[in-house]
């Protein structure tokens, strides 16, 4: 689809915020969105790096509408390309997108559109930029009415050691060959200090300024558990959430499967995504959990990029992630409206045999496997730190915190004890054992279970039987779980996570060194106070007279977009909503100030608006 309204001819010079008020509806921009766009808007290359939620679509939005011709923005998906258009043409602005899923004709209409100068932005997939066809036909555009910039939208996927890598990505340096006079802009929500160099080097930016912003996303609460009964505790933390939009992350596609067939059997409206679903199948699953309120999304990492639905309430881990980059780009798909929102995460020791085995057995570059070995390593450390996990994550990302008050290790903090003792134990029963066994074995020796498998390899004669029996087994398994952490013990994957002891634990072993290590919380222990956001927060929020007038808005705004065949946030957001119904304007004038409402908006739903306002309770 394509707008076919012009940009005025012969109207005064407009500024960045002049269109951020007239577009977006906004007073003020956010963060370094206006330096940004002042620096691109003059020509320059750009690197930035902002927090979902954080604005960087308007960091070229604006630069695209601000100078001559068109705006070239690579996006890697489908889905995401189709609501960004969308948005925009929501907005006023003339936009339109080429991938797979339009016909001929309708890809005939787009590049005819392109020629003629009737788009301000066109999105396309990066296969098809590095295409000789269309770069021949980008050329016709730049000698025409010109190209205004070329945004890089997820740039982390030209990192090959990345999450998200796409190989396609690797071609966008030609850009720059192709047209040197236009300038560009990568934008990332997610890249450590690896990627960002990669990213740097692989599109050729090595001149361009680079805009890093808080990764902070204060509004989300980070819990950690060790897993002990994983499906009992999903069902915990998702009581929490109930009639609430959510994500749960699972590492395999059968896992997913089975995952979201027993959440439905628990009546909860659950659906799977994974790549080895039918293409129609995972599109309407994405399509309806969009469109949908209260849906839970149960997937692989195949399911997330460039997912817009601000009121996602939590994104819930069943099994560690590969890495502290992807678990933050994953977890930060929740709250992007900026109300609270949880990240929850179980995970075992059988998770870290799992991926280590994968990264051992893969066959990737050994230093690309050094490198994901190290990442690893590092969303361990996470998993089973004592200080603040806001920090810890931050510090992974080059950023300096104080402790959030907001994250389980702040709002419990965890008590420590001298474990120096129990971990000789564990030491001295790994070495008499041959470190050939894994935790489950050696927790049993030292318990003193009397066990088949004991009996079977004689390990009830040894020195190192029942010496500890004093704790119980998650206690134990806390110790494992963290001497793995701390680098003292190796669980090898290919022999099953059999452990081992590494150069670190000598001292240890021989009394040189104490160790503290975390207590495990009791089972009955309470858990942090629930984060309060979603649509039932929003409400309870309001006044009573508010509140009934931000439902009729939510359900008004469901209709329109029922009709406009786009998701409901694409409409208003729910904190426009609520502003509507905290002030009560009537009229269109008053309308106009209310925040995230345009002028585009203003003409196309204000009528609709007001008579929801002034209807009679």
């Amino acid at each position: 689809m394509v707008k076919q309204s012009r940009k005025p001819a012969g109207a005064p010079a407009r500024t960045p915020l002049d269109l951020l008020h007239e577009i977006f509806g906004h007073e003020s921009f956010r963060g370094a969105q206006a330096e940004i766009i002042d620096h691109v808007v003059d020509g320059g290359d750009a690197l930035v790096l902002m927090p979902t939620g954080g604005g960087k679509s308007a960091c070229y939005q604006i630069p695209a509408l601000l100078r001559a011709g068109t705006a070239v923005v690579v996006s890697p998906l489908i889905a995401l390309m189709q609501d960004q258009v969308d948005a925009l043409l929501l907005l006023g602005v003339r936009a339109a997108f080429l991938n797979s899923s339009l016909d001929a004709a309708a890809a005939r209409e787009v590049t005819r559109a392109l020629l003629a100068g009737e788009l301000d932005l066109l999105y396309v997939a990066p296969e098809r930029l590095v295409t000789e066809p269309f770069l021949a036909l980008l050329e016709q555009v730049a000698g025409a009415q010109g190209i205004a910039l070329f945004a890089i939208d997820e740039a982390h996927c030209v990192s090959q050691w990345g999450h998200d890598f796409r190989p396609e990505y690797l071609a966008l340096s030609i850009l720059h060959q192709r047209f040197p006079r236009v300038p560009r802009i990568a934008l990332t929500a997610t890249a450590d200090a690896v990627t960002r160099s990669e990213i740097v080097t692989k599109l050729g930016l090595g001149e361009a300024r680079e805009f890093v912003s808080s990764f902070d996303r204060p509004n989300i609460r980070y819990l950690v558990v060790p897993k002990d009964s994983p499906r009992a505790q999903l069902q915990g933390f998702l009581a929490g959430h109930a009639g609430e939009s959510g994500i749960v992350y699972c590492l395999s596609r059968r896992k997913v499967d089975e995952t979201a067939a027993w959440l439905r059997g628990e009546g909860i409206d659950a659906l799977p995504y994974h790549a080895g679903m039918d293409a129609e199948a995972r599109r309407a699953n994405q399509a309806r959990f969009v469109r949908a309120d209260g849906v839970v999304m149960v997937a692989t990492i195949a399911f997330g990029m460039g997912i817009d639905k601000p009121d996602v309430r939590f994104v819930a881990h069943l099994d560690l992630p590969k890495s502290l980059e992807g678990y933050y780009q994953e977890t930060g798909r929740a709250g992007r409206d900026g109300e609270p929102a949880e990240a929850w995460l179980a995970y075992g020791l059988a998770d870290v045999v799992l991926l280590k085995g994968w990264i051992e057995r893969s066959e990737a570059p050994e230093a690309q496997k050094r490198v994901e070995a190290i990442k690893l390593d590092a969303m361990l450390g996470y998993c089973e730190a004592v200080r603040c996990r806001r920090v810890i994550l931050l510090e992974y990302f080059g950023e300096h915190a104080a402790p959030c008050g907001n994250c389980d290790t702040c709002l419990e903090p965890p008590e420590t004890w001298d474990a120096t003792t129990a971990a000789r134990m564990l030491f001295s029963a790994a070495l008499r054992t041959g470190e050939r066994f894994g935790a489950g074995q050696l927790i049993d020796v030292l318990r003193g279970k009397d066990t088949d498998k004991v009996r079977q390899h004689g390990h009830q004669l040894l020195p190192t039987f029942g010496v500890g029996a004093g704790h119980d087994e998650a206690t134990w398994r806390g110790v494992v779980r963290q001497l793995v952490a701390l680098g003292l013990l190796h669980a090898d994957a290919s022999r099953y996570g059999a452990l081992a002891l590494t150069d670190a634990a000598l001292p240890v072993l021989r009394g040189e060194a104490k160790l503290e290590l975390r207590r495990p919380r009791p089972k009955t222990a309470r858990a942090p106070r629930r984060a309060r956001g979603g649509k039932k927060a929003a409400a309870a929020a309001l006044a009573p007279g508010d509140a009934g007038l931000f439902e009729a808005l939510r359900a008004l705004r469901t209709e329109l977009a029922s009709a406009a065949k786009v998701p409901p946030y694409l409409i208003f957001h729910d904190a426009t909503l609520r502003e509507i119904a905290q002030a009560k304007p009537r009229s269109v004038a008053q309308l106009r100030e209310i925040p995230g409402i345009g002028a585009a908006k203003l003409e196309r739903y204000g009528a609709a608006v007001l008579r929801a306002i002034n209807a009679p309770d």
